[in-house]
């Protein structure tokens, strides 16, 4: 993954845990990068240390912890660091989440080499959709929910998500149901 994944996880835990912990979570992990370099690519063995690191030093799940980066990246580091494409991706949660499948080839202009996850949008009524989520990268649903649910605070939308299914269960992909 890209340092700006790294990167923005630094900054979820130092924002609201403070240097120490994050200190205490690179420790943990035994990640020995002093800092991470938005466009340079790393192993991604390095984001799961990490999270899993994170989830020890902050007694709380690794799903929780995914949950959280996931609105903190489109709270923050969305918003920071990509503010003109996810405004052009959409007035409000529905049109936004319509436009998700096309928000990482946008990406790729930026991030070159580049492994995005799919997103595919089905089953769409007036109040729900179906998000389809595609990735190489094992483990990162929870992440997905956390992006889901941040888009619904981005957009001042309460969101129920619901997971139909998913890779563990022997699925191929994960499929969530967005309600607003």
């Amino acid at each position: 993954m890209y340092g700006i994944v790294n990167k923005a996880i630094e900054d979820l835990v130092k924002i609201n845990y403070g240097i120490e912990a994050w200190e205490n979570i690179k420790e943990k992990s035994r990640t020995e990068i002093d800092f991470f370099i938005s466009n340079e690519p790393y192993p991604d063995e390095v984001t799961y240390k990490l999270a899993i690191a994170a989830a020890e030093e902050l007694s709380i799940t690794v799903e929780q912890v995914l949950i959280a980066f996931g609105e903190f990246w489109v709270l923050h580091t969305g918003k920071e660091k990509y503010g003109s494409l996810m405004e052009a991706g959409g007035n409000n949660l529905k049109e936004f989440l319509i436009n998700l499948p096309n928000f990482h080839n946008r990406i790729m202009l930026i991030y070159p080499n580049l492994t995005p996850p799919e997103f595919r949008i089905s089953h769409l009524t007036d109040n729900s959709l179906h998000v389809h989520y595609f990735s190489q990268r094992p483990g990162l649903k929870e992440f997905v929910r956390g992006l889901l649910q941040g888009l619904g605070k981005l957009y001042q939308t309460e969101v129920a998500i619901e997971l139909l299914q998913c890779r563990d269960e022997g699925a191929d992909h994960e499929i969530f149901k967005v309600n607003w």
